[in-house]
């Protein structure tokens, strides 16, 4: 299983954040997705822990509570859904893209 930390300061590092947790239990991973745009966090996290009982007890301490001037948002990471469920994915139905056939894109009337 895998904590979700969400409302995090675009200045947190992995380091943060395995200090923050270490608290509670052993982690076993931390995932900061970094935006590919800008170089910087996208403002949440995953945290994996050894123990579920860890994770419960870090979910209670840490949810709302204020970090880096903001109010965490803490709790059990849902899964993620299937890639190949209708509409999921990238893109969802293939095809078209929205552009009319010939003419390289552009609109011709």
């Amino acid at each position: 299983m895998s904590i979700y930390v969400g409302n995090l300061s675009y200045e947190v590092t992995e380091d943060d954040l395995k200090a923050v947790f270490s608290e509670y239990g052993k982690i076993t991973r931390v995932h900061l997705p970094i935006d590919r745009e800008s170089g910087r966090p996208r403002g949440f996290a995953f945290v994996e822990m050894t123990e579920e009982k860890e994770e419960d007890a870090a979910i209670v301490a840490l949810d709302e509570a204020e970090w880096m001037g903001r109010a965490l948002k803490v709790n059990k990471a849902k899964p993620r859904e299937s890639s190949d469920s209708f509409g999921g994915g990238r893109g969802g139905f293939k095809g078209g893209g929205g552009r009319p056939s010939g003419g390289g894109g552009r609109n011709r009337y």
